[in-house]
């Protein structure tokens, strides 16, 4: 399963300078846990962590204009941090699988003469065999739609004076290289990420995993209201960001993995009083209805009739029952309509997917629950603040001694939470 072990944001709304994890460049940092929450008051950016990864995931599908503007963004500069000219800057930092070197991903984003915003550079580096410091060897590096890109599985055998930051150098390289080990690069659109155009290409596979990663996340803009529409019947594999397929999931999963889903069914029942049975029936219209029979009613309950936290918990455990998960897991505030002794439970059953190895997902929330925040280890747990500049800080649960103290007498971190024990100093 592919880990963000990392992960950096600057300029970027209230996060000037967001560092969350290891960096390639800061190893003694701790990696982000498979299971990661970032709590804090309102207001302090925890909205703007998660558009973060939002917003790279629409720069790969849509082009950077085009998510500048979707879901209310507003456009660059209401995107760009109060008061800087600099460009918005993402680092990513991450392993496919446990054993293989981690690959550092880095975007960058300023205005043109037009101000419109455009790629100003983009890089995916790794580590080579056996190589304990120095730089990273850049496999892909563009600046303004210009670069190299290194084809196949391998590192270039580009030679140790040549391994520099300067694109300029790296074109030279490949232009007196016989080889067909390297490629100049120069993109019509400068409004498209290169690994999205790269990425289509066989000849690179690293690029083209990358782009899959980023393709798989799964980021929920899940209303209740949504799941209560009426889609067209038909199975599809997976849920969408909103939840309006969720009938179509349960299709599928009922005609696919029929006892899988009797599994999620029972698991269901045994976390929501009163569920007896889930089950989906079609109407003459071709529409599929998902049905809950509810202990002590002989007629069941449409979708559309049952509450909003029976509806995000079963479209959570639905989601983490995916045959085929997403690789990273993001959600806001998912206690949003729960009952509070759900929390636990629910924060419980994200962990255990999350370090379920290759069928989980890393799961990344934000909440300000402390119900939810009592299931978690200070390791997990990210504090964001507000700094006297008025942008975001961030610090980890864990890095206070006093914290893991309490919490190793057994004092839930919720609670303490509660009591003000993780504020800001």
């Amino acid at each position: 399963m592919a880990k963000i072990e990392g992960f950096r944001v600057r300029n970027f709304g209230a996060l000037k300078d967001v560092i969350l994890g290891r960096l390639w460049n800061q190893q003694n940092a701790e990696p982000l846990t498979p299971m990661t929450a970032v709590i804090g008051k309102n207001g302090v950016g925890k909205s703007t962590l998660f558009d973060a990864f939002g917003f790279l995931s629409d720069c790969l599908k849509l082009g950077i204009e085009e998510a500048c503007d979707t879901r209310g963004r507003g456009g660059f500069n209401r995107l760009r941090s109060q008061g800087v000219d600099e460009p918005v800057e993402f680092e990513i930092y991450y392993r496919e699988e446990r054993n293989v070197r981690p690959i550092t991903y880095e975007l960058s984003i300023e205005l043109d003469k037009t101000g419109r915003p455009f790629v100003r550079y983009e890089r995916l580096r790794q580590r080579r065999k056996n190589q304990k410091s120095g730089w990273p060897f850049s496999f892909l590096i563009l600046e303004n739609g210009r670069g190299v890109a290194w084809k196949g599985e391998h590192e270039s055998r580009l030679k140790e004076e040549d391994n520099t930051d300067s694109i300029e150098n790296l074109i030279r390289y490949a232009e007196r290289e016989e080889s067909n080990e390297t490629e100049i690069v120069e993109l019509e659109d400068k409004r498209r990420l290169g690994i999205a155009t790269l990425g289509a290409l066989k000849q690179h596979p690293r690029i083209s995993a990358f782009r899959r990663f980023i393709e798989g996340w799964y980021l929920s803009y899940f209303t209740p209201d949504a799941a209560r529409s009426l889609p067209l019947a038909g199975p599809q594999r997976h849920l969408n960001i909103h939840g309006d397929n969720l009938g179509n999931v349960v299709q599928f999963m009922e005609r696919e993995h029929p006892r899988q889903f009797q599994s999620i069914l029972k698991t269901i029942a045994e976390k929501i009083p009163g569920i007896d049975k889930i089950d989906t029936e079609r109407t003459n219209d071709g529409r599929l209805l998902i049905k809950f029979n509810d202990r002590g009613f002989l007629s069941h309950f449409y979708a559309q009739q049952m509450s909003d936290g029976t509806l995000k918990v079963f479209m959570y455990l639905l989601l983490l029952s995916d045959p085929a998960p997403p690789p990273f897991l993001c959600i806001e505030e998912p206690e949003n309509g729960l009952y509070h002794k759900l929390l636990e439970t629910l924060a419980a059953e994200f962990r255990r997917h999350a370090e379920h190895g290759k069928s989980g997902s890393q799961v990344f929330v934000t909440t300000h629950q402390p119900y939810f925040v009592d299931a978690l280890e200070p390791e997990e747990v990210w504090i964001l603040d507000k700094g006297e500049d008025g942008f975001s800080k961030i610090r980890k649960a864990s890095d206070d001694p006093l914290i893991v103290g309490l919490v190793e007498e057994e004092l839930p971190l919720g609670a303490l939470w509660y009591s003000d024990y993780l504020e800001g100093k």
